[in-house]
This record gives structure tokens, C-alpha cells and sequence, in this order.
């Protein structure tokens, strides 16, 4: 049973683990509103575009597995933390002097090298919290709060960009944001409920379960059909759907809806398990065919489903590694798992890249395709997923 301490402690550390996400969102979702128009002005085409995207989630997922097993070894989780936090957040505002792509693009991989080193460690301190609330709930509201910096991110960047007619200056307005979640780190840092407590001895590393890679494969088929905002930007340009200061107002109200759908579909999967995630797919499949082949109309019902897929992946994904794979596993499974979807996620967008510059009904029906099969898979696991967390529970 969790005393009501141990929840309020919860809580409590959700919610600054949650304002440190909300001021990193504010930084890196700012800059990713606009990079794709960013790197266009810059003479990146389609593909590039594509690939860059892409790119640093690939070579950040080697990292990831590198991070979170060194995490699990050396129970050093605040340390890398601060670490990735610290390096993915001083190099968005670099991105104002940026003169070429070349150079835009080494920035963006290393503020996602930055995102891997932290990414499986918070995500094990961030575990043991929600494992008092619920899991789904309290991904859930972490997730909420991450978006809403992924909010107010965008529209820093939709005013900067009106007032200036360019995208370069606007990266530097992202060093404030920047600054407040490095100081809302170390306060989680002196919230946290272990903080006096010795590290725990590392303990015996045993073998992931068999569901958890069926769960991976299931999410890296997902990954490779989602498509990146950054291209769905570059198209709204190319073909004057939106203009450059709306692109920021739209992903802006994407990630308004991606944290209440978070938020509503967290506590949905305490209560129906994986299939919750399986109806988000379907929904986020139709932002395909709505903003590659859509109107203006269409281009605004993309990105609303678009960003209802992404919530329901914020809610799920972790909620069910975290179900099934014991503590001091966690930091190896959560880098594995985002090692595996940021290598899927780089063949997508770099896929998606591709058939953009030869054919778009080629990209939609890669996409949709894709992510139809990764809905099925994700319904198929429910049983063995349900049967791995009672398993889990009662060891």
C-alpha cells in the first residue's frame, strides 16, 4: 500500500520534474517549430530536411543505450540528468549563429545527443514517482506539463519571427527559457525523496523480458511511421499553405492538444491498458493524407491529429515499460527501447524525405501503412502485456 506521504511525495516530484520539462520545452519545441522553414531558408531541400530530422535520433540512440545501462550500473541518475539537460539546452540558442545548414544541423544533433543522455535516466527517477499515482496518470501529467512549454515555446517563436520577418534571430530569445529549467532541475534535485539516502548496490542484471521486445519492435514499426512535424512545416511553406509566422501558431496549438490528449489518455490507460495507444494511432495515421494532400482546412486537421498520436505515445509508451520491467532494469530498457524507436524514427524521416522529392502519395501511404500495422501489433500485446505486469507485481 502507498502511505499518503509517499503519494504527496509522488506528486510533488511530478510536478517539478514537470516544470523542468515545461522551460526545456519552451527551448527545444520553440526551436523545432520552426526548424524546417529554418533550414529551408538555409537551402536545405526536402530530403535534407528529412534526414536531418532524423539524423540525430539516430545517433543519439546509441548513446541511449550507452546512458541508460550506464545509469543502472552506476545509479548516477542526477548526474547524467543534469549533464544532458545542461548540453541540450546551451545549444538550441547557438542556433542563431548558424550560417549554413551544415552547421544548423550539428546543432540540432547535439541538442537530441544531449536529450539521450538524460532521456533514460530521468525517465527511471520520473518511474519510481508514478509508480505511487498510477503510471499512465502520472505520465500523463508529466506530459502535460512538458507540453505546455511546448506551447509557449512556439508562440516565443511566432512573435519573434513576425517582428523580425526572419527565423535565425528568434533560436537566441531561447536562452531564457534555457536558464529557468537548469534552475528548475536542481530544485526537483532537493525535492527528490531518496536524496539522503545511500545509492542502492547495483543489483544482478537479468535478461529483459520477452514481451518488452515485442513492445519495442511494436514501437519502432510506430516510429518509422510518424512523421516529422519539420516536414509537414516545409510543405505548408512550399506550397503556401501557412505562412512562416503561422507555422509556429500551429505547432504551438499541436502541443496544446497533445498535452491534454497526454493528460486524458494517461489516466484512460490505467484503465484499458495498451489498446488506449492502438485508437491513438488510427487518429494520428489521418494527419498524412490531411496535410500532404489536404487544403488549408486539411493542413489544421493534420496537425491536430497529428498531435493527438504524439500524446497518446507521451501517456503510453513509458507508462508500459515501466509496468513490466522491474527498477533496476529500467534505465537499460528505457535506453533500449529509445534507442531502438530513434533508429526507426531516422529510416522514416529519412524515408519520408525521399519519397516527399519524387512522390507525396508515395509518403502517405508509406506512412499510413506503417502505422496501421503498428496499431494492430500495439492491440495484439494487450494480453501479453497484462500478463507480464501481474507477473511483475507478484514477484
Amino acid at each position: 500500500m502507498v502511505s499518503k506521504q509517499e503519494r504527496a511525495w509522488a506528486i510533488r516530484f511530478i510536478l517539478c520534474l514537470g516544470v523542468v520539462s515545461l522551460f526545456a520545452d519552451m527551448t527545444y519545441e520553440g526551436a523545432y517549430s520552426i526548424l524546417g522553414p529554418f533550414l529551408k531558408d538555409l537551402g536545405a531541400t526536402a530530403t535534407q530536411v528529412g534526414i536531418i530530422a532524423g539524423l540525430g535520433e539516430m545517433i543519439a540512440a546509441s548513446l541511449r543505450l550507452f546512458s541508460g545501462r550506464f545509469a543502472d550500473r552506476t545509479r548516477a541518475y542526477w548526474g547524467i540528468a543534469i549533464f544532458g539537460y545542461a548540453l541540450n539546452l546551451l545549444v538550441v540558442p547557438m542556433l542563431a549563429l548558424a550560417g549554413n545548414w551544415q552547421m544548423a544541423a550539428l546543432l540540432v544533433v547535439a541538442e537530441r545527443t544531449g536529450k539521450a543522455l538524460r532521456g533514460p535516466a530521468r525517465d527511471v527517477l520520473l518511474s519510481e514517482a508514478t509508480g505511487k499515482v498510477g503510471h499512465g496518470f502520472g505520465f500523463g501529467v508529466h506530459a502535460a506539463m512538458d507540453q505546455t512549454g511546448a506551447v509557449i515555446g512556439p508562440l516565443m517563436m511566432a512573435w519573434a519571427v513576425a517582428r523580425a520577418n526572419h527565423f535565425g534571430p528568434a533560436f537566441a530569445r531561447l536562452a531564457f527559457p534555457a536558464c529557468g529549467a537548469l534552475v528548475a532541475l536542481l530544485v526537483a534535485r532537493g525535492v527528490y525523496w531518496g536524496k539522503d539516502a545511500p545509492p542502492p548496490k547495483p543489483a544482478p542484471q537479468q535478461a529483459l523480458p520477452r514481451v518488452f521486445w515485442m513492445y519495442v519492435a511494436a514501437a519502432g514499426v510506430l516510429a518509422c511511421g510518424f512523421v516529422d512535424f519539420p516536414l509537414l512545416a516545409y510543405h505548408f511553406q512550399k506550397t503556401a499553405l501557412a505562412k512562416p509566422a503561422v507555422i509556429p501558431l500551429l505547432y504551438a496549438g499541436a502541443m496544446g492538444v497533445n498535452g491534454l490528449a497526454a493528460l486524458v489518455l494517461g489516466k484512460l490507460y490505467d484503465r484499458h491498458g495498451i489498446s488506449v495507444l492502438s485508437w491513438g494511432i488510427l487518429v494520428s495515421l489521418l494527419a498524412l493524407p490531411l496535410g500532404f494532400l489536404g487544403g488549408p482546412m486539411g493542413a489544421i486537421a493534420s496537425v491536430g491529429c497529428w498531435a493527438v498520436g504524439l500524446g497518446a505515445q507521451d501517456a503510453s509508451l513509458r507508462a508500459g515499460i515501466a509496468q513490466v520491467v522491474s527498477m533496476n532494469k529500467r534505465g537499460g530498457a528505457f535506453g533500449a527501447f529509445n534507442g531502438v524507436y530513434g533508429v526507426m524514427w531516422f529510416l522514416g524521416s529519412a524515408t519520408m524525405g525521399l519519397l516527399y522529392d519524387h512522390s507525396v502519395m508515395a509518403l502517405v501511404i508509406f506512412g499510413v501503412l506503417l502505422q496501421l500495422a503498428a496499431a494492430g501489433m500495439f492491440f495484439w500485446l494487450r494480453r501479453p502485456l497484462a500478463a507480464a505486469t501481474a507477473a511483475a507485481a507478484a514477484s
